[in-house]
């Protein structure tokens, strides 16, 4: 995955150089039912997700399709080409960075996906970045819930292996989610994240963290090398890499990611 930003999306902008600094002079309160204080609480919501692995109502073949439930910014489901209709399949939720969409993820992980037999869910955020991160839990909760819920109804998903992927912001939020609800998320795999939205926390799922040394959009000695002490700290399972290069993840790292994933 090549580096991205997006130079005219000034409001994602603004909120991540805020994060980064309240992640500089903050600490992050990760023990049982303790909230994340890297950035301040959002006004509503609190992230929980309400979509739980249910029996499919419906067999789907192997392919790339539209979720068509969110018009001009919507998402996909792909389904695996190993992926066979009797079989459990693992399943990651992908979240793109800001000012993207689910192509973003979808693309270089799909050849990756049929080796691992992954289903892949990748909504897009309903604005430019994702709800918490411009303030508050809401439309982007409830999207992904409707998102997932379809996924569930049209392809056979073990509960065990429901995971949570992200880039740059999508790697925020993704770690937020994740904790938030690390009782259906088992795995999470964050690439260049930047930081932790408050909320509460719920199970210990694992994590994959990489970063790149030479980031200049979210850098890495005031976000991944300040939260993967604090996550350890925590007694999260964390599996850490950096690598020489800057906003984005190598092809290798992103092959072991997702191998990970699907695990």
């Amino acid at each position: 995955m090549a580096d991205s930003a997006d130079p005219n999306d000034s409001l994602a902008a603004i909120t991540r150089r805020e994060a980064l600094r309240r992640t500089t002079f903050g600490a992050i309160a990760l023990a049982s039912g303790a909230c994340l204080g890297a950035t301040e609480p959002p006004r509503s919501g609190d992230g929980r997700l309400t979509a739980r692995v249910a029996a499919p109502t419906t067999t789907t073949a192997a392919g790339l399709y539209p979720l068509r439930l969110g018009g001009s910014r919507d998402g996909f489901l792909y389904v695996p080409t190993s992926y066979k209709p009797s079989t459990p399949a693992p399943l990651a939720l992908l979240l793109h960075g800001a000012g993207q969409d689910a192509s973003e993820l979808v693309t270089p992980m799909r050849p990756l996906a049929d080796t691992a037999g992954l289903v892949l869910v990748a909504p897009d955020s309903r604005s430019r970045t994702w709800d918490a991160i411009l303030g508050a839990f809401s439309s982007d909760v409830s999207f992904i819930d409707r998102a997932l819920t379809q996924a569930f109804s049209r392809v056979r998903v073990d509960a065990t292996r429901v995971r949570i992927v992200g880039f740059s912001d999508g790697a925020s939020y993704s770690l937020t989610l994740g904790i938030i609800n690390g009782d259906f998320f088992s795995r999470v795999a964050a690439f260049s994240p930047g930081f932790i939205v408050n909320g509460p926390v719920n199970g210990k799922p694992k994590i994959f963290i990489t970063h790149g040394t030479r980031d200049t959009i979210l850098p890495i000695e005031q976000t991944s090398r300040q939260l993967v002490p604090q996550l350890k700290n925590a007694g999260y399972d964390v599996e850490y890499h950096e690598f020489d290069g800057g906003h984005g993840i190598p092809s290798d790292l992103l092959s072991q990611a997702t191998a990970w994933t699907a695990a």
